[in-house]
């Protein structure tokens, strides 16, 4: 059993509240992403690949958040599906480049439709400038470990 001093540790260091909201988060979409035939990491691509030309896998794999070769994989299953195409970046053939296709764009939206239902449930408790903060707190945060 845990002593109340740890607990209270525990529920003040922020890491705990950020792994603890990612994670209900991600269960919370997941469940609804499945309903449309979807799943957080092939919806983690599109929402990369959204208001985008092209990507890199690599580009795409950061900003989900995912394994490169995991991202690999999830672009070859979601080309097969038709929800993007690939290419060779025309300046460097090393480079695969990903873009979304009209279907995927379709998807997306539909997916869009339970993200921001989530978004809007979660926050609904917390004003716009709140929300804001929140966002420039994570982001310093964010790019203070990226320097570690």
């Amino acid at each position: 059993m845990l002593d109340r001093a740890e607990t209270k540790l525990r529920q003040r260091w922020p890491f705990f509240w950020i792994s603890r909201v990612n994670s209900l988060y991600a269960q919370t979409l997941d469940k609804r992403l499945k309903r449309i035939g979807l799943d957080m990491p092939r919806w983690r691509v599109l929402i990369s690949l959204y208001e985008e030309d092209y990507l890199s896998v690599s580009q795409i794999a950061e900003l989900g958040a995912l394994r490169l070769n995991t991202t690999t994989k999830i672009v070859q299953r979601l080309s097969a599906e038709g929800l993007v195409e690939t290419r060779i970046k025309p300046d460097d053939a090393r480079v695969t480049e990903v873009r979304m296709t009209e279907k995927g764009d379709e998807v997306r939206a539909l997916c869009q439709v339970e993200a921001d239902a989530v978004l809007k449930l979660g926050f609904q408790n917390v004003s716009e400038a709140e929300r804001q903060f929140l966002n420039t707190i994570l982001e310093k945060v964010f790019q203070q470990l990226e320097r570690l």
